[in-house]
């Protein structure tokens, strides 16, 4: 059986909020995240690290619609088309 329950921490133990299926005294695989920090432990902070390391500018929103105006017909085919041509 795989479940994720919720369940809060008191005097050293784990309460479950919901009853589970279990036997008593039957061990078990848990993996604990912390609720508050859940959007925090989706983030590659190792990504993140090297992407401010990049020395290099945001765009203009001008430079976006400049780039943007030379772009005819659909966005979408616009981008399909470059990754095709690169291989």
């Amino acid at each position: 059986m795989t479940r994720t329950v919720s369940a809060v921490y008191e005097n050293g133990v784990l309460r479950p909020s919901e009853p589970l299926p279990l036997a008593e005294h039957q061990k078990v695989n848990i993996t604990v995240s912390d609720t508050r920090d859940r959007a925090e432990a989706w983030l590659d902070h190792e990504y993140m690290a090297a992407i401010d390391a990049v020395d290099e500018s945001a765009p203009t929103l001008e430079e976006v619609r400049q780039i943007l105006s030379k772009t005819s017909g659909k966005l979408s085919d616009a981008i399909r088309a470059e990754r095709d041509a690169r291989g």
